[in-house]
């Protein structure tokens, strides 16, 4: 609480997502969103996921085929759904 007894705000800028899925919204983007989401939690890792569906962010990638799944601004994969196995052998070579 600050002098005048309201609560403070948290004024920091948000945490930036590391690990970021590219994707229109489609069954397969939703799909890939969900087994990376799976696959961080099974291996509890403290990373923060963001879905995109700018497409000028998406073309930003170099990414011409959603899904894809990127981390620290490198595509790691893209036109595929990955499975929670493949998510997690991914991220334990890229970390």
């Amino acid at each position: 609480m600050n002098l005048f007894g309201e609560e403070e705000t948290n004024k920091e800028s948000p945490v930036e997502a590391r690990v970021k899925i590219l994707g229109t919204g489609c069954s397969n983007c939703q799909k890939l969103e969900e087994n990376v989401i799976a696959a961080i939690e099974e291996t509890k890792l403290d990373l923060i996921v963001q879905y995109v569906e700018d497409m000028a962010e998406i073309a930003s990638y170099g990414v011409m085929s959603t899904p894809a799944l990127v981390l620290d601004d490198k595509v790691l994969s893209y036109g595929k759904v990955l499975s929670k196995e493949e998510i997690i052998s991914l991220l334990k070579e890229n970390i």
